[in-house]
């Protein structure tokens, strides 16, 4: 093993003894009494722990990232709720009465349980709150649609909705622990009957782990957790509270690296006139309008001006300038602004104390099985509760009716009381459902003569009669458990489905190719000779239009070909030949004729080819590299169109040489990469390189 790096503390602590080491003997020792007036074992303790200094940070570091994992910022799979938003609904529940409470007394009284201050609870409570489920809200509460914080926690009410006291709350369900200063006592996970955390959606950051659980629908949830208890496989799908489209074909079912786009809902208002009625997940009017500002002052989009319009629905009205063309602007819109946006999946929640990464079809699973564990756990509970009513109200009725009480009044102490007693049950024994105990006994002497003299029979039999239709009610649903909680999903979606329809639409669309839809509002210039091209150079040669996301592929003289995103200025190499726009998606949508010497006094070749993939600003050789090659001859024409070139190679006269032309037909010559040689034309010295005719070819 390498031997560990001293820790700093250790190096400061052998600093100060070898200063003290120098001094005289007697300094030395009245300044070791004054630090440490204990003993010299006191030092070796310190060097000792200062050792470990490492081991300590280290063991520190890790309760760290585990308690910000388990206590702040994952929820919980049993209830999908992070121990903040726990602890609210408790103090909540504690407080409820039917009533609004202010805000500011809610986050009081979370304090009790929550140690971490007032602004992190209030923060909390706000965003339960907009979600519009759990939570009833009075006062500005804010605006999830612009971004708008709400008003100062004195000023806000809440108490809890329907919903929430009906599926969220039950004490005979409850585990419950000390709280941190032990003095109450809080959840350690709520009773959820429902699969929250799939409807709210979540996302924490904590040590090392993150997590991001897309919003679902109410309904179809709902309607997933009864096609799982059926035995059916649910597809579910994220939905969206503030609308808009979205393409879930990569969500992978919430997995590690699914990712859904999602996009705002443009629609033409005018000629010149688009409106944003729905935002994508995630943004506000405030954000996605600095974003639309932003692409017009870098020229990727034009537009005249944007009004936000937006009250209880969003309105962000875009005019466009004369002549601009509504349906190209709406899909620059989505390719250079959070008009389109991807976001990302990763569901992880805590189970059995650790964290665990999902999918949504599981994370709906554990939530409809915990739903039913809950389900048969308060059905099993009210049974034993019902039960027990009929026991003693059986009970009471024997010892009321058969006069059991007038045989205690000759006895003269307790315990031959509660013997006779036992003594005049003990007949009817067999009518009951379970033994008699004491504590039965004892109840039945609490009983005051007012209401023994007030007895009805009748009365007494009809309660006993609605407790044994209950209690066979109740048998019933356990033995059938699982039609009992697909009729709880199916009164849940009853009493709270209206009003929670989807509304995201879901479909698929292409990405957008950003240059496709750029405004096309610059000029590319050249200056061949010297080798530069920009869009600043506008005294020299126009070349075409361009954007500024534009690239620009050019060739030079040498065979040297280079690819760079268009620039003010840039350089080439000497000598352009051939400069043009390249586009990355259609690289071999144009085919290459070349001819080209191979060094100073190499041979002529021929050369049919297409570019193919290449790398930004990097310089490629079209040529064998040698030093002196030159291009004679190059043109472009559309791969799939055709025919390609042909050209007249005149050569130099010189001694013995009888012919003087040679002629090279591209189609003759195979197509193949940038990176071939070529074909051999003639070794002979050319004087230049002409192109026939197409009617010579």
């Amino acid at each position: 093993m390498p031997r560990k790096k001293k820790p700093a503390a250790d190096k400061a602590l052998e600093l100060n003894l070898e200063d003290d080491a120098e001094q005289p003997e007697a300094e030395v020792v009245t300044e070791v009494k004054s630090a440490t007036p204990t003993t010299d074992a006191s030092i070796f303790d310190l060097q000792t722990d200062s050792g470990h200094i490492d081991d300590m940070f280290s063991n520190w570091f890790l309760d760290y990232a585990s308690y910000v994992i388990l206590e702040r910022a994952v929820p919980h799979a049993n209830d999908g709720l992070k121990p903040v938003q726990r602890r609210i609904l408790h103090s909540m529940r504690e407080l409820e009465d039917g009533r609004y409470n202010k805000v500011a007394n809610l986050i009081g009284n979370t304090m009790k349980y929550h140690p971490h201050g007032d602004a992190s609870i209030g923060d909390a409570l706000v965003q339960i709150g907009q979600k519009n489920l759990l939570i009833d809200m009075q006062g500005n509460w804010g605006n999830t649609l612009t971004g708008d914080s709400a008003a100062a926690a004195r000023y806000i009410e809440a108490r809890l909705s329907k919903f929430a006291l009906e599926v969220v709350f039950n004490p005979k369900t409850t585990r419950w622990l000390a709280s941190y200063d032990g003095r109450n006592k809080e959840p350690e996970t709520l009773p959820m009957k429902f699969p929250l955390l799939l409807a709210q959606g979540a996302e924490g950051i904590a040590v090392g782990l993150a997590c991001k659980i897309l919003p679902h629908n109410f309904n179809e949830l709902l309607e997933g957790s009864i096609a799982l208890l059926r035995k059916q496989t649910p597809e579910i799908r994220p939905d969206f509270p503030s609308g808009g489209i979205a393409d879930d074909s990569d969500y992978n079912n919430g997995q590690r690296g699914g990712r859904v786009k999602v996009r705002a809902r443009i629609e033409t208002r005018k000629k010149n006139c688009l409106a944003v009625t729905e935002l994508p997940f995630g943004k506000t009017t405030t954000s996605l309008i600095d974003s639309i500002l932003s692409a017009n002052d870098k020229g990727k989009i034009k537009i005249a001006r944007v009004e936000d319009n937006t009250a209880d629905k969003v309105e962000i009205l875009i005019f466009l300038p004369a002549g601009a063309d509504p349906e190209t602007t709406e899909q620059a819109l989505y390719a250079f602004t959070d008009c389109e946006v991807s976001v990302s999946t990763n569901i992880c929640v805590i189970e059995n104390e650790k964290p665990h990464f999902f999918t949504a079809a599981d994370l709906l699973y554990l939530a409809t099985e915990k739903t039913r564990e809950l389900l048969k756990l308060e059905l099993e509970i009210q049974l034993a509760e019902l039960q027990e009513k009929w026991h003693f109200s059986s009970l009471e009725k024997i010892f009321i009716e058969k006069r059991i009480y007038r045989r205690i009044e000759e006895e003269k102490t307790w315990e031959a009381v509660i013997a006779t007693v036992e003594t005049g049950l003990k007949p009817y024994r067999k009518k009951l459902r379970r033994a008699i105990t004491r504590d039965d006994i004892l109840r039945l002497l609490e009983i005051k003569i007012k209401r023994i003299s007030k007895f009805d029979t009748l009365r007494a039999d009809e309660i006993i009669k609605g407790l044994e239709e209950e209690i066979a009610q109740t048998e019933k649903n356990l033995k059938y458990l699982t039609k009992y909680a697909i009729k709880w999903f199916k009164e849940l979606q009853k009493k709270y489905g209206k009003g929670r329809e989807r509304r995201t639409d879901l479909t698929t669309f292409d990405k957008v190719v950003a240059q496709d839809v750029v405004i096309a509002n610059e000029t590319l210039y050249v200056d061949r000779k010297e080798g530069f091209a920009g869009t600043g150079m506008k005294k020299d040669e126009a070349v075409c239009k361009c954007s500024a996301l534009s690239d620009v592929i050019a060739i030079n003289q040498e065979g040297k070909l280079t690819v760079s995103k268009v620039s003010d200025k840039a350089f080439f190499g000497k000598n352009i030949l051939h400069i043009d726009l390249f586009n990355r998606a259609e690289a071999n949508a144009l085919t290459y004729c070349m001819v080209y010497r191979d060094g100073r006094t190499g041979p002529i070749l021929a050369k049919h080819f297409t570019i193919g993939g290449v790398t930004r600003d990097k310089e490629y050789d079209l040529t064998k590299g040698k030093p002196g090659s030159r291009v004679f001859y190059l043109s472009t024409y559309p791969t799939e169109s055709g025919p390609p070139d042909a050209v007249k190679v005149n050569l130099k006269p010189a001694p013995r040489l009888r012919k003087t032309e040679e002629e090279v037909r591209f189609k003759d010559v195979a197509v193949r990469g940038r990176s071939s040689g070529g074909n051999i034309v003639t070794k002979h010295s050319v004087r230049n390189v002409v192109r026939l005719p197409k009617a010579a070819h």
